[in-house]
């Protein structure tokens, strides 16, 4: 199989999005459009391999060579910190990351008195490095669902999650405090593949970095 060329997606939306934007530059995978359960699907013609995983565990199959290429939202890899080759933003999947706190409290307190806090989140990485450059102690909360239900319990004051329209945070009665990242889906590259496979992994990345290019083009 080190012929072929292994892409690590992410089960959901995030597959079929990546799948139709590949299928733009010629990569498809016919097998994948059975609604098999299957985790490993193939093309043996264009020697194409897909496997479907977690979107968290994405960046641990390609850093470890599992995969060659994969794709998975900037907000993995920046709680993640792998050690991996991050060549294109592919523009859709958009969202921010942002803290948030119940607006009665957002009422009281001016975020810049901030000294002390406890934050509930799934990505404790970032959060620590993003109060550390204010200045600011956080006790942080690990969490893996439903981040907005820790204020409204009394598990922590505030939390850092992920928002699209916010309708979630308002339902929940919290508001936005701060942008710490604005989020969109990328490619990453595994680096050794990106030499040994270098040809055809190149031609990937301009050939995606040309689709890409035009829509944001005609956007404009």
């Amino acid at each position: 199989m080190s012929d072929y060329i292994t892409f690590a997606l992410p089960k959901g939306r995030i597959m079929q999005d990546s799948m139709e934007l590949f299928a733009r530059i010629g990569i498809t995978c016919p097998e994948m459009e059975t609604g098999s359960r299957k985790l490993v699907f193939e093309n043996p013609e264009s020697k194409f391999r897909f496997i479907a995983v977690r979107a968290t565990d994405v960046p641990t199959y390609v850093e470890y060579g599992c995969a060659d290429i994969g794709v998975v939202g900037k907000d993995t890899l920046m709680e993640q910190g792998k050690d991996l080759y991050e060549p294109l933003d592919l523009k859709f999947g958009y969202c921010r990351m942002v803290v948030a706190e119940p607006k009665a409290l957002r009422q009281e307190e001016d975020p810049a008195n901030w000294s002390n806090i406890r934050v509930a989140t799934k990505y404790p990485n970032v959060t620590e490095r993003y109060f550390a450059a204010k200045g600011i102690q956080v006790e942080l909360i690990k969490l893996y669902g439903s981040i907005e239900l820790a204020p409204l319990v009394g598990l922590s004051e505030r939390i850092v999650d992920l928002v699209s329209t916010g309708a979630t945070l308002r339902e929940n009665g919290m508001v936005e405090v701060e942008t710490i990242a604005e989020i969109t889906t990328r490619l990453i590259v595994n680096r050794a593949s990106l030499k040994t496979k270098h040809q055809r992994i190149t031609k990937i990345i301009e050939d995606l970095e040309q689709i890409i290019g035009d829509e944001v083009r005609l956007s404009k």
